[in-house]
């Protein structure tokens, strides 16, 4: 018999944990190997051969996902292109990481670099259409450091 859970949030979770629906998710799962590192945590096989539930870890966070089954749930279909989010991977060496996610398949949206709010950082999509931020901490800076940084740096690009 079930028992009662002792935490809302399941051990090794977040508040908030990304899901997400990816066709090829069973391919998804060997490419966060891949790129990040990722341990599979579980996988589940649904109807004709999808996937219809998974969890990697990917440092200490778990990411879940799915293939998609909108058209089984009569859901329009997955948005393509820029998609409104990136996924914020912090690691030790964004570098190490960055060069693995490119190797892999990642498709380069942003040059990592120096940035003015004291992050080493740059954003890759990877083959299935997810945009990931890369980043290693390299900085902690007071607001107004990080003001002045970017009125510095907005005003080289030409914006301020």
């Amino acid at each position: 018999m079930a028992k009662a859970a002792t935490d809302p949030i399941p051990p090794g979770f977040h508040s908030i944990t990304i899901h997400l629906s990816i066709p090829g998710a069973a391919k998804y799962m060997d490419f966060l190997k891949r790129a990040f590192n990722a341990a599979e945590i579980s996988q589940s096989p649904g109807p004709g051969g999808k996937l219809m539930h998974a969890i990697a870890r990917v440092g200490d966070s778990v990411i879940m996902f799915a293939d998609d089954f909108g058209a089984e749930m009569g859901m329009p279909p997955l948005a393509q292109g820029r998609m409104p989010f990136h996924i914020n991977l912090y690691v030790p060496d964004a570098d190490a990481t960055w060069n693995q996610a490119v190797a892999a398949g990642c498709a380069v949206t942003m040059p990592i670099g120096d940035q003015f709010w004291g992050d080493r950082y740059g954003h890759v999509r990877d083959p299935f259409g997810v945009s990931w931020a890369i980043a290693t901490r390299k900085e902690e800076l007071t607001p107004a450091e990080m003001q002045e940084r970017a009125a510095k740096a907005f005003g080289a690009a030409g914006h301020a």
